[in-house]
């Protein structure tokens, strides 16, 4: 029996209530004892961060310094390294002991290209500070075959250009090259499962792909007329455009309607909230007035102006490096009031880049979260969809996309050796364009395409330059993947790296 100050499970339990724990339903009395006493600990303790440490690491390499990089640990130090990076990127996750976060760190596990992709701090980590001389763009942050792909643009048409902005930052136009090139090195081997020497060609002609397209339009200066459609896409895109074709009211009613058209249908997945919907329509209406947003009339219910919200969903395991991140589906009543026509919008939790702090001190630097992702898809895509933009609510920022049914990516283990080497080339041009258009509708205030070419110098020079970075980067990743997976057996990132006394 209890005792007079011993407090009783109910106490225990609305305590638990109070401070929001998981899964405290569930939980018996010494349970929730442990719990509280553990959360009461985690708000009093530090968790250990390296953020400052490395933004002063590359500030000494960007000036010059002669100083210690992570790429040239070794052994147990380079474990432990990886350890503490991987915990410290994905603190909230881990500290929230979400089933996404297990996901997340399986998935990471399973494949070395998830392991690559996921893990972005640790690959920019070793390139604190470098490349200072270089000229500054508004990098994509995170390229890699996977996040190219065909959405839509202002007028619902499908476009094939670069997707995934939440990693964008201002920086030296060779972290995206490099990021990219050791990319292809990865999934042309994972997902390809192709050889040494063909993996080496496909980064060199990702390399020549964005060279020859920077070229030409410094000559040119198209980069803001250029647009890849299907009337005008490379055949292997144009097939990509067919694959994606989708009839709207069949992908709604195939993926997420209900019965009655009414709403979202639940699946493991897609998890309706109903009782949110007037909570997001507040949202949504503030979100088209702080972004100005021009709602066209496939988004409104005729005689109304702004956009009706239908249902609201939570949206499971999507992502990859973004896995375990809040995410909401909002479906918005189209004109024809039948379930039909209706849109999603997307609302994704966003957080600091990867590159934010690492990248040589410029004027240009930026840590906004979703106001600098939706920057960056309104520059990198100046006809882009109306929806990206970006809005502040459950105390965290997120930005806003259209989830459209022709939003899709080119499926990378279905393609040929030589195929491989075609879809590295686009790639590599359509990065050349969205680098080129960071004087057009970015902030920098000088022509950049002149500045790349200088820069570059020999282009063959630079082209194996580039190659010899992914073959050596690519090497290390195998053995750092190899290290996570006998720590994440081991239990290491269960838990965070608390500063103690």
């Amino acid at each position: 029996m209890a005792s007079e100050s011993e407090p009783t499970r109910k106490a225990l339990y609305e305590q638990a209530q109070q401070q929001e724990i998981a899964g405290r339903s569930s939980m018996n009395k010494a349970e929730l004892a442990a719990a509280l006493e553990r959360q009461s600990y985690e708000e009093t303790a530090p968790v250990a961060t390296r953020f400052d440490t490395f933004k002063r690491l590359a500030e000494a390499v960007a000036a010059g310094e002669f100083v210690l990089r992570p790429r040239a640990l070794t052994g147990f130090e380079r474990r432990r390294h990886v350890r503490q990076t991987l915990r410290e990127d994905h603190q909230t996750r881990i500290a929230d002991g979400c089933e996404e976060a297990d996901a997340k760190f399986d998935q990471l596990s399973d494949s070395l290209f998830s392991f690559f992709r996921g893990t972005a701090l640790l690959f920019y980590r070793d390139m604190a500070g470098d490349d200072a001389w270089m000229p500054t763009v508004l990098a994509l942050g995170d390229v890699h075959p996977g996040n190219f792909g065909v959405m839509p643009n202002m007028d619902n048409v499908p476009i094939f250009s670069v997707n995934d902005f939440d990693e964008a930052y201002y920086a030296p136009f060779t972290w995206d090259i490099k990021r990219g090139a050791v990319g292809f090195m990865i999934a042309s081997e994972t997902e390809g499962e192709l050889k040494h020497k063909h993996r080496v060609k496909i980064v060199r002609r990702f390399v020549q792909g964005y060279l020859e397209t920077m070229e030409r339009l410094a000559h040119e200066g198209t980069e803001q007329d250029e647009e890849m459609r299907h009337d005008n896409a490379p055949k292997l895109i144009r097939k990509l455009f067919e694959d994606a074709d989708e009839d709207r009211a069949e992908w709604l009613a195939d993926d997420y309607l209900d019965e009655t058209r009414s709403g979202f249908r639940p699946t493991k997945k897609l998890v309706p909230i109903s009782s949110r919907r007037d909570e997001f329509q507040a949202i949504t209406d503030r979100l088209v007035e702080e972004n100005e947003i021009d709602v066209p009339a496939r988004a409104r219910v005729q005689g109304e102006n702004g956009m009706r919200v239908k249902d609201v969903a939570i949206r499971l395991g999507q992502g990859t490096a973004s896995l375990g991140l809040n995410r909401y589906y909002v479906l918005i009543e189209g004109p024809r009031r039948d379930g039909t026509d209706d849109m999603i919008i997307e609302y994704k939790q966003a957080r600091r880049s990867a590159l934010s702090g690492l990248v040589p001190p410029s004027a240009y630097e930026m840590d906004t979260l979703a106001e600098r992702i939706s920057h960056a898809q309104a520059v990198h895509l100046i006809r882009g969809d109306v929806f990206y933009g970006h809005v502040t609510f459950e105390g965290h920022s997120y930005l806003s996309r259209e989830r459209a049914p022709f939003r899709d990516d080119i499926d990378l283990d279905d393609l040929s050796k030589s195929e491989w080497r075609e879809y590295a080339h686009i790639c590599g041009s359509v990065l050349a364009t969205v680098h080129a258009l960071s004087d057009e509708s970015g902030s920098l205030d000088y022509d950049i395409e002149p500045a790349i070419l200088n820069a570059i110098g020999p282009p063959a020079l630079f082209a194996e330059d580039m190659v010899e970075f992914a073959v050596e980067a690519a090497d290390r990743l195998h053995r750092d993947h190899e290290m996570f997976r006998e720590d994440h057996a081991r239990g290491a990132f269960e838990h965070l790296d608390w500063v103690h006394r």
